[in-house]
C-alpha cells in the first residue's frame, strides 16, 4: 500500500494531494502562483496534521516535473527534493500533460476520443501532448507554434478533447471543427495519484541530486535597455 505526498506547481494553480494506492484522501490548492513557494509547504504540513499521518509513513514524494511555469516547476521541485531529503523518501517525477490527461479521461470516459493538453507557452506557442483513453502517448510532450493546420491530420482520424490554459488560443485560431472538442479543466495534484502509484509500483525512482524539471525549451529573459 503506498502513501504519497503529490505536489504540482506547473501553472499558476498549485496544489499538494495525500493519496494512498492511487485514491485521493485530501487535496489542497492554492490559485496564486506567486504564493506557490510560501503556501506548499504549509499545505504539506496542513494535510498530514488533518489526516494524522506522520512522515515517516509516507512511502514517496511526486512531483508535477513539467512542462509548465519555469518559477512554478522550480518551486515545486525544489520542494519535493527538499522533503524527500529531510525524510528520507524516494522522488517520482510525473509529466504534468499525462497527469493533466489523466484528470480530464477519468472526468470525460470518453474511450473512442484522443486527449490533447495544452499549457500557455507565450506568444501563439503551447507545450503539448496527445494521448489516448488508457493514457498511451501518441505524440510526445513537445513546443508547438500553433497554425491553423497544426494537428489538421490528427483531427481527421480521431475526435480530440483540448483542454488546459493554452486551449483558447487554439481554439481563436482554428475553424470549426467536428472532431475538436474543447472543455474546461482545472489542473489538480490529485490527477497526479494513479501515476504516482503505478510509478512507484514500477520503481521509477529519479536521482535526487540529478533530477531537473522538464522544462522543453530554454529559459528566455529579455533584456533590459
Amino acid at each position: 500500500m503506498a502513501l504519497i505526498l503529490n505536489i504540482d506547481t506547473a501553472t499558476t494553480t498549485g496544489s499538494v494531494s495525500l493519496s494512498r494506492d492511487g485514491q485521493v484522501l485530501q487535496t489542497l490548492v492554492n490559485e496564486k502562483q506567486q504564493d506557490h513557494a510560501a503556501t506548499m509547504i504549509l499545505f504539506v504540513q496542513q494535510i498530514l496534521k488533518e489526516q494524522g499521518i506522520l512522515p515517516a509513513a509516507l512511502d514517496a514524494v511526486a512531483v508535477s516535473a513539467g512542462p509548465g511555469s519555469y518559477t512554478g516547476l522550480r518551486v515545486g521541485v525544489a520542494t519535493a527534493k527538499g522533503l524527500c531529503y529531510a525524510w528520507n523518501k524516494p522522488l517520482l517525477a510525473i509529466s504534468t500533460l499525462q497527469m493533466m490527461a489523466q484528470g480530464l479521461v477519468a472526468t470525460i470516459k470518453d474511450e473512442d476520443a484522443w486527449y490533447c493538453p495544452m499549457l500557455d507557452a507565450r506568444r501563439q506557442e503551447v507545450f503539448m501532448g496527445l494521448y489516448d483513453a488508457r493514457l498511451q502517448e501518441l505524440m510526445p510532450p513537445q513546443a508547438m507554434i500553433l497554425e491553423p493546420s497544426s494537428l489538421e491530420e490528427q483531427l481527421a482520424e480521431k475526435k480530440i478533447y483540448f483542454f488546459g490554459d493554452g486551449s483558447p488560443k487554439w481554439e481563436l485560431m482554428l475553424s470549426s471543427h467536428k472532431n475538436a472538442i474543447f472543455v474546461k479543466y482545472v489542473i489538480s495534484a490529485a490527477h497526479m495519484a494513479p501515476l504516482s502509484a503505478q510509478a512507484f509500483n514500477k520503481k521509477m525512482f529519479v536521482d535526487l541530486a540529478y533530477f531537473s524539471p522538464f522544462y522543453l525549451k530554454p529559459f528566455y529573459s529579455p533584456q533590459k535597455p
